[in-house]
């Protein structure tokens, strides 16, 4: 299972170009796509899901001309949007089993034991019968998961969905994809770099509608040893670093101490050490490169 993306442009009406002939290959499992807020991700994997034509372009799915044919794709497609609502007064049991026939599963026993697999699966067996509408922000990810594995996809489509969650429900929302990807190709869009590091075998780092790296989290970091560093200073002082340093990132580690993240071939000063370069530092390379 193979997804290839050749060319595609979108502008709005409003003029903003959201996807800039963009071209992407993705094999199967987990694909990590990052970028920050306003890079075109939702944009892309809309016209993915086939919720919006492009302008121009392509898109193949093994044998599926996805923007010419679809129905075929949405045949064997699971897609859980950036927000999705749901009926206010539906138990979680009653609305998959709607959302079964509208995936074309006729047989009632058939959609019965597919709602009761994806339920477990989820771990949302046990309150099956309450109604979506009151389920926590982590509960309710999973249920988006449930409806979208009620066809068996090939091919799944999640939009930031981990944005909100707590520590433990974003574990739990994880180890379903984690499982989901042993069979299927994942595009998971996200702006949180540890869910790309913690799930994904290859990703791309999107902005301004455009991809800007296609690589693998760890041939990334890897490819940084001995050219990151860093050091603390006063927070005072990091103004004119900026002005003087290829500074990555800073954050505070004491009420007025800031540690200073730099890339450079070189020891930038005796102030610096060479530190394990990490994905965050990948992630803020390749923006910095491209403004």
């Amino acid at each position: 299972m193979r997804l290839s993306i050749s060319n595609l442009s979108k502008t709005y009406p409003n003029g903003v170009k959201a996807l800039d002939d963009l071209s992407l290959d993705i094999g199967f499992g987990m694909f990590g796509l990052l970028g920050p807020n306003g890079a075109g991700k939702s944009s892309l994997m809309r016209t993915l899901a086939t919720l919006q034509l492009p302008d121009q372009g392509s898109v193949l799915f093994d044998s599926i001309n996805v923007l010419k044919e679809p129905m075929r794709l949405r045949k064997i497609l699971g897609y859980l949007p950036q927000e999705f609502g749901v009926y206010p007064s539906i138990s979680a049991e009653d609305l998959l089993d709607y959302f079964a026939i509208l995936k074309g599963v006729d047989s009632k026993s058939d959609r019965k034991r597919r709602v009761r697999e994806v339920l477990e699966l989820t771990n949302l067996y046990e309150i099956r019968k309450k109604h979506v509408a009151g389920y926590s922000g982590g509960m309710k990810q999973r249920f988006g998961i449930a409806q979208l594995m009620l066809n068996n996809p090939q091919l799944i489509i999640v939009d930031e969905p981990t944005a909100g969650l707590d520590p433990a429900e974003r574990n739990r929302f994880l180890n379903v994809l984690r499982e989901l990807a042993r069979t299927s190709t994942i595009i998971f869009s996200t702006h949180i770099v540890d869910d790309v590091k913690d799930l994904c075998k290859e990703m791309a780092i999107m902005n301004g509608g455009r991809i800007l790296k296609h690589t693998s989290p760890h041939n990334a970091t890897k490819s940084l040893i001995g050219k990151i560093w860093a050091t603390s200073i006063l927070r005072e002082e990091l103004e004119a670093m900026e002005a003087t340093l290829p500074v990555l990132s800073s954050k505070y580690i004491a009420d007025q101490t800031i540690q200073v993240r730099v890339h450079a071939p070189e020891r930038p000063t005796d102030l610096f050490e060479s530190v394990e370069p990490d994905l965050e530092d990948v992630y803020f390379i390749a923006l910095k490169n491209n403004s």
